[in-house]
């Protein structure tokens, strides 16, 4: 008998209906003979809903009560599913993450899993139960309700089930798998049967809507294979796994646009050792995550540094860098919103050359200014202006063949 875990987002559980759809996939499962583990996110937007509530009451609320807030989304949809397991006759049982003894840092709003003791599913699932799991929460040591980040559900599947020794970790979206590129943008991107934890890890974290980048890295150490599938159609999804040579041969895997962050610029900064650490230390104190950096020496014995963030932590991270500026005799400190940053990712770049200037090379022809690059063995990311953030991907797209027709 084998042990899955499965995943299921919000769109999948966002009404009664689609509720009672996913106990009839989970019973499936079952019936197969398989032990079967569902996590669970809130249902459709509640997240976002409980955000604008609590914006409503206070603007800027403690970040220890928007945990304890949050993580009632997932409570309810737990509750839910079990009774729709219940009502067709089989049995279940729900459990919150500090329940099934997540345990987490105590950094709110995006905690990091520190252990995980299964004793209470194990137990559950020996007594022949559907157990199901909230995503997305755990608990500090000392007794806190934490959040792991958005998408943090994928990263309480994928745990779990490496925790568990699961066959594999199932994770269950609106679409039929992982893309060469996001089709609301793309309309002609195509789905992909396979994909490296490599390749994904990139694509997550350059702006690829697919899943949690922390869930990959989990999977990618302990080697745990996770399905990404459609909860509304039974089709064959995409596996992530671990690379092999057919992939090599693939050169560029898919095309990620991220618009949600912005660019901080810090001019005429000393140029001495032990600024710019000192700089970003007091980033990395205050949690704010920093994503590319360019560095460019004047003439004037000063350089300037650009870097970039997420846009919903630019006023902490201006705040934080305005700080320092002052202390550092930096010139002046800029923020711009309107940019876009697209990337091209693929195991088989590393023994491909001649990628960066066909990307440089379209984004010239269709007058595309790059305003920063950032490269890695697999990937090779660019910013450009916000608005040409879209075009810019689709051309690379189809300038490396990633269609359907192709």
């Amino acid at each position: 008998m084998s042990l899955i875990v499965q995943k299921y987002g919000g769109s999948s559980v966002a009404n009664a209906e689609k509720i009672l759809r996913v106990a009839q996939r989970v019973i499936k499962r079952k019936k197969a003979g398989n032990k079967v583990v569902v996590v669970v996110s809130a249902m459709g937007d509640m997240t976002d809903d409980l955000i604008d509530l609590s914006k409503q009451i206070n603007p800027d609320p403690q970040e220890r009560e928007m945990d304890m807030l949050l993580a009632t989304g997932e409570q309810v949809s737990i509750a839910l599913l079990a009774m729709a397991i219940h009502k067709l006759g089989h049995e279940a049982v729900s459990f919150t993450g500090p329940q099934v003894g997540i345990i987490t840092d105590a950094f709110h709003s995006k905690a990091r899993i520190q252990n995980i003791s299964p004793d209470r599913i194990k137990k559950a699932l020996v007594q022949g139960k559907i157990v199901i799991v909230a995503g997305f929460q755990g608990q500090t040591p000392a007794g806190e309700i934490t959040t792991l980040g958005r998408g943090g559900s994928d990263l309480t599947a994928v745990a779990l089930a490496v925790a568990l020794k699961a066959k594999h970790c199932e994770i269950y979206t609106d679409v039929d798998g992982i893309y060469t590129a996001d089709p609301r943008v793309i309309p002609d991107a195509k789905k992909m049967d396979q994909v490296t934890y490599d390749e994904i890890l990139e694509l997550a974290s350059l702006g690829a809507k697919v899943m949690h980048s922390r869930s990959i890295e989990v999977g990618k150490k302990f080697n745990m294979p996770i399905w990404v599938c459609n909860s509304h159609k039974d089709v064959k999804g995409t596996l992530i796994t671990k690379e092999n040579k057919a992939m090599e041969e693939v050169v560029v895997s898919g095309v990620a646009l991220a618009e949600d962050e912005a660019k901080i610029t810090l001019f005429r900064v000393q140029d001495r050792p032990g600024v710019a650490a000192k700089i970003f230390q007091t980033l990395a104190d205050a949690n704010v995550n920093v994503d590319m950096i360019i560095q460019n020496k004047t003439k004037t014995n000063s350089t300037d540094i650009s870097f970039t963030v997420f846009k919903n932590e630019l006023q902490k991270a201006l705040k934080v860098v305005n700080s320092s500026a002052k202390k550092l005799g930096v010139g002046e400190v800029v923020s711009d919103q309107n940019i876009a940053k697209v990337s091209v990712v693929g195991i088989g770049m590393r023994s491909h050359s001649g990628i960066a200037s066909k990307m440089f090379s379209v984004l010239a022809k269709n007058k595309i200014n790059i305003d920063m690059i950032s490269t890695s063995e697999i990937k090779i990311s660019v910013v450009v202006a916000g608005d040409k953030g879209k075009l810019a991907a689709q051309v690379i797209h189809k300038a490396f063949g990633l269609g359907k027709g192709k």
